[in-house]
């Protein structure tokens, strides 16, 4: 499996040290562990994990501005348990409304020792945090018009929201409200990944 992975990053610009290789590594074997109690993804080859999961979250990396971002819709830890991996100095909110998905992700986060996420609890739109975020994430959550109207509160005067998508992206964007502007949309190259990708930045208008 390292080598496997190895393959894959090195298709890519990142840099990921063999600490970071093996977080990752130990967090699909997590996930491969619990997905069969806890049903946490429809992705049950931990081969499989390395491309749709770990490098299909790893992909926007070089994109983030900012140090205190949130992963809105988390699931299981997709896209921000590997950006915090990948981010060690940044800080990671993962936020979702399932308690089992919690459970796992406490669990991740005391095994690989990652201080710098917090799993928490909650629907979007009733989550107040202390601080604002530089950046909220979503990864197959809800449609982006939907996203934003649920998350407008939490993003930092000069905060970004970071929407990760599939093909059908220029439909959505011509769907967004009024009180965002995009300033960005980016293909994604996932190695070995037969299907396309984007990141859609945008701040508020």
């Amino acid at each position: 499996m390292l080598e496997k992975l190895q393959k894959l990053v090195a298709q890519t610009s990142l840099q990921l040290t063999a600490v970071q290789l093996q977080q990752c590594l130990d967090y699909v074997q997590l996930l491969h562990k619990w997905n069969s109690a806890y049903n946490l993804t429809s992705v049950r080859d931990p081969a499989e994990m390395l491309i749709k999961h770990v490098m299909d979250s790893l992909v926007i990396a070089p994109y983030l501005q900012g140090e205190h971002f949130i992963d809105v819709g988390t699931g299981p830890g997709l896209p921000g348990v590997l950006l915090a991996i990948y981010y060690p100095d940044k800080h990671f909110t993962l936020l979702d409304s399932l308690g089992k998905r919690i459970r796992f992700l406490n669990q991740v986060k005391l095994q690989l020792g990652l201080s710098n996420i917090q799993p928490v609890q909650s629907r979007v739109e009733q989550h107040q945090p202390a601080r604002l975020y530089d950046g909220v994430i979503s990864r197959a959550f809800a449609s982006t018009h939907d996203m934003l109207q649920w998350c407008r509160h939490l993003p930092a005067a000069n905060g970004h929201f970071y929407a990760m998508k599939g093909a059908a992206v220029q439909e959505e964007i011509a769907a967004l409200p009024d009180f965002v502007k995009v300033s960005a949309v980016i293909p994604l190259q996932v190695p070995e990944l037969d299907a396309s990708r984007h990141l859609v930045v945008m701040t508020s208008a």
